[in-house]
């Protein structure tokens, strides 16, 4: 089936109750049939609910769903983007170890990697990946991962997927790819990703309700294969009484990633999604393919404004790209005809002043941080969500003084446009 159909339908029919919405199973915990059932269960002989920082029924089918749009195996359902991005580097690499991550990611991400994951010995290695073979350049046999953003927020220039994902594939290096800006209009495992990841937050939730991240596992990376490079998976696990996590799921399929993220990590980091938030992502992701198109086109009205406004220096969105950009723009964003999602930018003549200015004035559009909500948002990343980067690393990222971030809702384009405009008018 199309993605479409599949986020109203994958992972889920009825219930016992022949219930067709997900009921929200609010428990922490579930009743074992006998002594031999929940060894099994605890020992991975079969799959079951053992308790809801592990696994949840409705968060179950979120996962499901999550999985089948995205042509992957299995998913995980964790308690926000952050969790998801943290579990993704933390399942392949410890102490000691190396990834190499775009310069071209969110700053939260960038805080994440270049501090607090260098704390716990493990080092980020940040290229530009303007030249995919930095990645190779970058690499060598500590390096565990890689780590891109689909459509960065805030440079907005799509990442060259398979060019990376096939180098990467060459020295045995799986790509990790953060979809977040890009559900449906990009799929990162046709194109050679192993693991994809989503801040649900955003544009599958939509609603501006809920924090939860997706990690989901393309089950098209051969772990054994890398032997040495990947210990957490090829390695005796003393937490779990020696399990080689690749052979010891074998019989259940090529889920050994992903298994290891539920059963090490979420289960004694705890960063679970609850059964509520999940319900209220299944309902975003029902429309999401809606919402996506409307986001779409009317970002890229608001991007054609800017773009001949008089006190608009430049504006930084995918329909606008040319050359090389353009061409990975039409290469990996083919989920939907002429839609490139529902972000855009702009930097303004004034600078840093002016930013602060047009986000003071605006009446219609939210000031705050988030992105991927029904209703249009705008921010200015230098004085707020990058602002904990240096000058360097925040110019590396995309973002300089003047910089504005708009995520364009579903509101009526005239509306929208309309407060854009008065704004800019107080400049």
């Amino acid at each position: 089936m199309h993605p479409e159909t599949l986020a109203l339908h994958a992972g889920y029919r009825k219930d016992e109750t022949n219930a067709v919405a997900v009921p929200i199973h609010q428990t922490t915990s579930y009743q074992f049939d006998s002594t031999e059932h929940a060894e099994n269960l605890f020992a991975l002989k079969e799959f079951g609910n053992i308790y809801s920082r592990i696994m949840n029924p409705t968060c179950d089918v979120l996962e499901k769903r999550i999985a089948a749009m995205e042509g992957g195996v299995a998913a995980l359902a964790v308690a926000s983007g952050q969790a998801a991005s943290t579990y993704a580097i933390l399942n392949l690499c410890r102490a000691g170890d190396n990834f190499v991550c775009s310069t071209d990611i969110y700053g939260g991400t960038w805080n994440l990697f270049a501090n607090t994951l260098k704390n716990l010995g493990i080092e980020c290695r940040f290229v530009d990946p303007t030249d995919p073979e930095g990645f190779r350049a970058a690499t060598d046999d500590k390096t565990r991962c890689y780590y891109a953003e689909t459509l960065p927020n805030p440079k907005l220039n799509v990442f060259p997927i398979k060019e990376v994902a096939d180098i990467g594939r060459e020295l045995g290096v799986p790509l990790i790819m953060d979809n977040t800006a890009c559900p449906l209009l990009c799929r990162p495992f046709d194109h050679g990703a192993a693991i994809v990841v989503y801040s649900a937050t955003k544009y599958l939730g939509g609603h501006g309700t809920s924090i939860g991240g997706i990690m989901v596992d393309g089950g098209n990376f051969d772990w054994e294969a890398g032997g040495d490079r990947f210990p957490t998976l090829n390695d005796p696990d003393p937490s779990y009484h020696g399990a080689v996590w690749t052979e010891a799921v074998k019989p259940l399929g090529p889920i050994a990633y992903i298994i290891r993220a539920r059963v090490i990590l979420l289960r004694d980091l705890g960063s679970s999604m609850s059964p509520m938030n999940a319900f209220q992502f299944i309902q975003g992701v029902e429309t999401v393919s809606l919402r996506m198109a409307k986001h779409g086109e009317n970002a890229s009205k608001v991007a054609a404004y800017l773009n001949g406004h008089d006190k608009v220096k430049s504006v930084i969105h995918p329909s606008l790209h040319t050359g090389e950009a353009a061409r990975r723009r039409d290469a990996y964003m083919t989920g939907m005809p002429l839609c490139f999602g529902g972000l855009c930018g702009f930097e303004l003549k004034d600078g840093k002043d002016a930013g602060r200015k047009f986000i003071d004035s605006l009446a219609l559009l939210y000031h705050v941080a988030n992105i991927g909500d029904a209703r249009s948002l705008a921010i200015h990343p230098a004085s707020t969500t990058h602002s904990q980067l240096s000058v360097e690393d925040q110019a590396a990222s995309g973002v300089t003084p003047g910089y504005v971030r708009l995520s364009i809702g579903l509101e009526h384009i005239d509306d929208i446009l309309a407060d854009i405009g008065q704004a800019l008018d107080k400049v």
